[in-house]
């Protein structure tokens, strides 16, 4: 039996348009609660997912490498922003550059190609100009939606920073005035946290790691605060770092640095709540208030035009 073109079409636009839900779904979904809630069942074993994870993405680059390379800066990337940028996004995998390059390549030439193979198939007719710069908008939406998705990343990964830090600050208040040294006191905390903030729990156990290896707490710190990029964990470690060097109690600058977070996440939790009602104006007036003329005026200039106007139109 044979398929016809605008069938085909219809089948190829239902897969492009399904495979785009699909990726936004991955990259929008709430995987953190998931993995919460499976890490309180028992039901992962965290060292198989990860020598899986680092297998698939190892996978992923060599077969991403020779596209890539169309991409890939020549020199000096790796001390540029986007470098900090993966940092940021938690992407510490040296497959993941070869990978979001290669991501950018092979979109900026799918979609243009998509669209050259649905106008060929749906017998298009548009003019030189009209193509070529549907071609580039495409190839630019194709470059740069890596870089909007890894925007997004960043933007989740230090606002869940910023919402489970100020705990973190509490509990680590509780550990040092407890008697708990300030490297005792990270290690504690980077255990406690693994519930409520995997994230969190991560980042402070890697400059527990450090901190073991022979790094100065000065510089594990300062490490701390350029793998997040949060504006209040540098803040953060800028004062501990400013305690530790005069010798300042560590538990009430960290007690006074909680209220003042506290206070701080308050206050943007307020600015939100009070966008609310310029961002809603708009939907009421394009979408909601039109509706609602139709409804409520819709009888009426249907009873007017039936009656009064014939009426009118008689004398």
């Amino acid at each position: 039996m044979m398929i016809s073109a605008e069938t085909l079409f219809l089948i190829m636009i239902f897969l492009a348009v399904a495979g785009i839900a699909y990726a936004v779904m991955l990259v929008f979904a709430p995987r953190a609660t998931q993995s919460r809630l499976k890490h309180i069942a028992g039901k992962e074993d965290e060292l198989d997912d990860y020598k899986a994870d680092e297998a698939w993405k190892e996978k992923v680059a060599q077969i991403s490498k020779p596209f890539a390379k169309l991409a890939l800066p020549d020199e000096d990337w790796d001390k540029s922003a986007l470098r900090a940028r993966f940092m940021h996004a938690g992407f510490r995998s040296s497959s993941a550059p070869t990978i979001f390059f290669a991501a950018k390549t092979i979109l900026a030439l799918t979609l243009p190609g998509i669209f050259l193979l649905s106008a060929g198939i749906g017998r298009l007719e548009l003019s030189t100009e009209g193509a070529a710069f549907i071609l580039l908008v495409l190839a630019a939406i194709g470059y740069y939606a890596p870089n909007v998705v890894l925007n997004r990343i960043v933007a989740v990964r230090q606002r869940e920073l910023f919402e489970n830090f100020p705990d973190a600050i509490d509990l680590m208040t509780v550990c040092v005035e407890a008697g708990l040294g300030l490297d005792a006191a990270l290690a504690k905390v980077g255990e406690e946290m693994q519930i409520s903030s995997k994230v969190l729990a991560e980042e402070i156990h890697l400059v527990g790691l450090e901190l073991r290896a022979g790094a100065s707490r000065e510089k594990a710190l300062r490490n701390l605060a350029l793998r997040t990029g949060v504006e209040e964990i540098e803040a953060l470690v800028a004062m501990l770092i400013q305690a530790d060097r005069f010798g300042t109690s560590t538990a009430d600058s960290l007690r006074v640095y909680s209220d003042t977070l506290r206070t701080k996440r308050r206050l943007r939790a307020e600015e939100a709540a009070a966008k609310i009602a310029l961002k809603l104006l708009f939907p009421l007036i394009f979408f909601i208030f039109p509706s609602l003329f139709v409804v409520l005026l819709g009888p009426a200039f249907i009873s007017i035009s039936r009656i009064l106007l014939p009426a009118f139109a008689g004398e």
